[in-house]
């Protein structure tokens, strides 16, 4: 029965890459029990038997793990071994010592890259399958270049939105300053009437003044009624008055001009400022976006020296394949030359028994000679019991190779040496026990001759 709370699966992607590692990343709960024969399978989803496994590698845990304990781990499959991209669904799967299933992933798929380009991988969180409220980290893989070309595109329309701003600016600099050269005009006009009118009024003033003096000279000469004189004066007065209340009016404009000078000329200086800010930002942005461009070509010369390599590594994994099907081929022939020589093995161990069997009845029935005979008779006994012993040491040693080949399935380079070591060394056995055995019948022959000699010089 399947324990699919015992293990479980986390950050499982929904493709793969065949020519990379794939990381396998897994957690223990407190309800498993580890142990060293525990192995992790990728199996085509559908599967209905353990051994429809693709590849497989041992499940391990880290240092210091105690049974029970919760923890995390992550096991690697070598590229070598990954499945040819295709739209088939695969798995993974945990395996228990005792070959019961304790954990599986959900679905995904091998696919290879479109033409070689790094890669750049991304981190999104989805929320978590199965009704979980945690949520896993998913991670997307887009071509580096494309990356950089989202990146350049964002930093143009930046730029562009940059720029459109910069000529709105410049464009309300602009017209600040017409207005304000306008005004400052205006205000240089109005400043150069109000001169001309303080010079006129100040002419009048001085004039008024000296008719005054003049008259006030003249009073003891010059005979005027005194009503004149009087509004004379008084109207002379009046009018400096006047003119010295429009003197000081004219005095608070100039202020008041002076003060708007003193803003526009501020305002200015605060555009300009703006407008330096500006150029310093589009002079960054411009450096950036060439410094983008040349990362981008970097990249696209680095695709095309990544593609070569992929080329080179699709024509070493072709030779790797073909050695790999030729290493089958004769591993196969290996297996069937193992087979035969498990026969002959076996024969030969049924035709030690039987001639064992042989013995003992021919023993039987020369009991009376057995005191004679015991000496020969004890050592054909322990000669045939170190032949049976040492033929069950084979069959354990053949039992133990053959485990220890299960083992290391994946490593069919090495294991092409080991198979020639093996079958040299079995065929070696397999002709000692045939010398053995011819020796055996040979001296069994002898005795039985030297019995038959024997029977008519007893008689």
């Amino acid at each position: 029965m399947d324990k699919q709370s015992a293990v479980v699966f986390r950050n499982v992607g929904q493709l793969y890459f065949p020519q990379t590692k794939v990381e396998c990343h897994y957690s223990l709960t407190s309800d498993h029990h580890w142990s060293k024969s525990d192995w992790i399978g990728i199996f085509e989803v559908g599967w209905s038997s353990l051994k429809q496994y693709y590849t497989y590698t041992w499940a391990l845990v880290p240092e210091g793990y105690t049974e029970g304990a919760s923890v995390n781990y992550c096991a690697l499959f070598p590229a070598f071994y990954l499945p040819r991209p295709s739209p088939v669904e695969y798995q993974f799967i945990y395996v228990g010592k005792m070959g019961e299933v304790c954990g599986r992933s959900r679905s995904f798929t091998f696919c290879a890259p479109k033409p070689l380009e790094e890669l750049e991988t991304l981190q999104e969180e989805r929320d978590g399958e199965e009704g979980e409220e945690d949520e896993e980290e998913l991670q997307l893989v887009i071509p580096r270049a494309q990356l950089l070309q989202r990146q350049l595109e964002e930093c143009l329309k930046k730029q562009a939105a940059m720029q459109q701003a910069l000529d709105l600016t410049m464009k309300e600099t602009d017209m600040g300053k017409e207005d304000s050269k306008v005004a400052r005009m205006e205000w240089e006009r109005e400043r150069e009437v109000m001169k001309e009118e303080i010079s006129e009024l100040r002419d009048n003033l001085r004039q008024n003044s000296e008719t005054l003096k003049r008259m006030k000279g003249q009073h003891k000469d010059v005979k005027y009624s005194q009503e004149n004189m009087s509004s004379e004066v008084s109207k002379l007065l009046a009018e400096r008055d006047e003119s010295q209340q429009r003197i000081l009016e004219l005095e608070e404009d100039i202020k008041v001009l002076n003060g708007r000078e003193t803003e526009g000329s501020t305002e200015l200086e605060r555009l300009k400022d703006r407008v330096k800010k500006m150029s310093s930002q589009m002079k960054h942005d411009e450096e950036k976006r060439k410094s983008l461009q040349v990362e981008n070509e970097a990249a696209v010369v680095e695709v095309r020296g990544l593609q070569e390599r992929l080329e080179a590594s699709d024509h070493v994994a072709e030779s790797l394949r073909r050695e790999l099907r030729e290493q089958g081929t004769r591993q196969g022939h290996a297996h069937s030359e193992l087979h035969q020589a498990r026969l002959q093995v076996a024969q030969l161990t049924l035709s030690l028994s039987e001639e064992n069997l042989v013995l003992r009845e021919e023993r039987a029935n020369w009991a009376l000679e057995r005191e004679a005979y015991k000496h020969a008779a004890e050592t054909d006994k322990k000669k045939w019991q170190e032949l049976s012993s040492e033929l069950q040491r084979k069959e354990e040693w053949l039992r133990e190779e053959r485990m220890e080949r299960e083992k290391l399935e994946f490593e069919l380079g090495r294991e092409r040496d080991c198979n020639r070591v093996f079958m040299g060394d079995a065929k070696r056995e397999l002709q000692e026990l045939k010398a053995s055995l011819r020796n055996a019948q040979k001296e069994r022959e002898e005795q039985q001759a030297d019995r038959q000699a024997r029977i008519p010089h007893t008689t």
